[in-house]
């Protein structure tokens, strides 16, 4: 026979807080899982898998649309490897995007930095602080 385990049993195998998997089955990536005769959600060890998998294509930023749809295609014995394979793909290019643009920031803080530097600490103007001058009064 086979164990049931408790939220916070499966929580505590698979590497989350109870209110995570929550969540996830609130948000329909988990589904409901069976109950015990006393009420409480019970899990067994294909449900804590599929709770350690969930966490961990949460954790490589998959957008949770994403994962529920992967996780819809398994609960249907579908492979989901091609939509795996498709949002690493999506997800690699944005994250070159954010870094291009991370680096562009980085850049322009690099420049007020140099440029605060030779700025007072007072307030000559309207402005709130000189160095970030939003209203563009800086050449």
């Amino acid at each position: 026979m086979h164990q049931v385990l408790k939220i916070g049993e499966a929580a505590k195998k698979a590497g989350l807080a109870p209110s995570a998997i929550r969540y996830y089955e609130d948000s329909g990536v988990l589904p409901e899982p069976g109950r015990t005769d006393s009420g409480y959600r019970g899990y067994e060890e294909g449900d804590v898998d599929l709770i350690r998998f969930v966490a961990r294509l949460r954790a490589l930023e998959f957008p949770l649309s994403d994962v529920r749809e992967i996780v819809a295609l398994r609960r249907d014995g579908k492979a989901p490897c091609e939509k795996v394979r498709e949002t690493i793909s999506n997800e690699a290019a944005a994250i070159e995007s954010r870094i291009a643009d991370l680096q562009r920031l980085r850049q322009e803080l690099e420049i007020l930095e140099a440029e605060a530097r030779d700025l007072p600490d007072t307030w000559p103007t309207a402005c709130v602080c000189d160095v970030v001058d939003p209203a563009g009064k800086r050449g």
